[in-house]
């Protein structure tokens, strides 16, 4: 019995929810409770749709909204990471916040919440930087939300790149969901 409700707690975690975005839980250690429902939306675009342009170099070059909710108890605090992963063993990343506290639950277009900004892969400023992929065909972009048990301790919050981020949140991740989009530059 325990191994069908730890089965059925994995897959329930790896499901989508109801917008098409990805829910990860960070332990498939059962639980007393309900699965988290944790799920990353925005306004502008869908899991597995297109970028707006205004959101890339191509538009406005704005951040884009995001939102999300079922954060799991526990949860103290979110980071956000955007990034494209252009080929085997490399990644460019676009966007990095953490510090967000518990009680902000969206981003709006164009805007940094109260939250630590760290650094994009494109030109290395602690800012969005927009999409602007080279080369033919369709990009895929990953947004990721992160609900976290504690707030990341970086040894140098000036150079927060996505991989010292991540390495930052290990071990406080609660729950994460994605939000998978892409965009073809004309």
């Amino acid at each position: 019995m325990k191994r069908l409700a730890l089965t059925s707690l994995v897959l329930l975690a790896s499901c989508s929810s109801g917008t098409g975005a990805t829910v990860t839980q960070a332990s498939a250690a059962p639980r007393s409770a309900v699965a988290s429902t944790f799920s990353l939306t925005s306004p502008a675009m869908t899991n597995g749709g297109v970028l707006p342009a205004t959101f890339t170099c191509d538009g406005a070059s704005t951040s884009p909204p995001l939102a999300w909710s079922g954060a799991p108890a526990g949860t103290v605090g979110y980071a956000v990471v955007m990034h494209h992963v252009p080929g085997t063993g490399d990644t460019h990343w676009y966007w990095v916040l953490y510090d967000l506290p518990a009680t902000i639950d969206h981003i709006d277009a164009g805007r940094t919440p109260t939250a630590k900004v760290g650094t994009n892969s494109v030109n290395n400023q602690l800012a969005y930087a927009p999409p602007c992929s080279k080369g033919p065909g369709e990009k895929t972009y990953t947004l990721t939300a992160y609900a976290l048990s504690g707030q990341p301790k970086l040894a140098n919050p000036s150079a927060a790149s996505r991989e010292t981020l991540l390495t930052a949140l290990d071990g406080l991740i609660l729950a994460q969901a994605h939000l998978d989009v892409t965009y073809t530059r004309p």
